[in-house]
């Protein structure tokens, strides 16, 4: 009989605590004949990269990720190109990574679609976005890429320490609107410049983030393309009837709205800080890549 040994990173905190529970009876999903379990030690992102990285470097036949996008993007950049599955349990406030990829909504089905896919030998080639910054530094990434006016918000209701939960996140969107304001980004895509001044630019693997919005509903994670949006300069009013049509994914078809495909993106604007993944990754002056194939999804 094969043996396997899956190494499992879970965040007991993902979906504001929702599924706290949850973890231990995936544990035992994923646990049987032939199966070794080990729940990986993390107190902290960074923990939690290390522990994957230490996890892929001793030889595990896969990681399984049980929580959100944030847990997700922490064990992609440990699987990312490397011979070993990938596993993934959605049980985290934003799930925009699995839903994209097709595992079910339901963690213990979900970590049964992993056991199967690991008895069988299967497993999907899903694509990445490999995002370099100026310093050479590499990372993963499998929804999307904010790097406009949703990233501000994103970087103010991180540094704001009240009011605590959606409330934090509110009051961000209410501050950043008042400073509203067009943007000068350089834009590079497979080597034709398409720079522009606008309010929303987000690249993306996949169609969806915070946990549903279909920002870039055409995009596919399996057709070795990223797709790119660009929004034209609007005001306030325009924004606020633009949001409601992003759970839908029908803000496409504003005049003021472009999709673009491309394998390459380079892409900068000053005073931005980028979100992937709901993940903070720095300034804005970044090289996106999609990579085919570049991680083994148990599926």
């Amino acid at each position: 009989m094969t043996s396997f040994e899956i190494a499992v990173l879970a965040n007991p905190t993902a979906g504001r605590g929702r599924h706290r529970d949850l973890v231990s009876g995936v544990l035992r999903r994923l646990d049987g004949p032939g199966r070794t379990v080990r729940l990986l030690e993390a107190h902290s992102g960074a923990s939690a990269e290390s522990a994957c990285h230490a996890a892929v470097a001793a030889g595990v036949s896969a990681v399984v990720a049980v929580g959100g996008d944030g847990t997700v993007h922490r064990a992609l950049q440990a699987v990312a190109e490397q011979p070993v599955g990938f596993g993934v349990i959605p049980a985290g406030t934003g799930n925009d990574f699995a839903a994209a990829v097709g595992m079910p909504d339901d963690p213990l089905a979900a970590a049964g679609v992993v056991v199967e896919a690991l008895a069988s030998g299967r497993h999907t080639p899903i694509d990445l976005a490999r995002a370099v910054n100026p310093g050479g530094e590499v990372r993963w990434f499998g929804a999307v890429l904010a790097g406009g006016f949703d990233a501000l918000v994103n970087e103010r209701a991180n540094l704001m320490r009240r009011p605590r939960g959606p409330r934090r996140y509110d009051l961000a969107i209410l501050l950043e609107l008042a400073r509203l304001r067009p943007r000068a980004y350089t834009l590079e895509l497979d080597g034709v410049d398409r720079s522009f001044e606008g309010m929303l630019v987000a690249v993306g693997n996949s169609a969806s983030y915070g946990g549903g919005m279909r920002i870039l509903p055409g995009a596919d994670p399996t057709d070795g393309l990223l797709d790119v949006l660009i929004a034209a300069p609007f005001g306030r009013a325009a924004l606020a009837r633009l949001k409601p049509r992003l759970r839908r994914g029908t803000h496409v078809t504003d005049p003021r709205v472009t999709v673009h495909r491309a394998r390459h993106v380079r892409l900068r604007s000053e005073g931005i800080i980028a979100y992937a993944d709901g993940e903070r990754l720095g300034p804005l002056d970044l090289d996106l890549t999609c990579e085919p194939g570049a991680v083994r999804l148990l599926r």
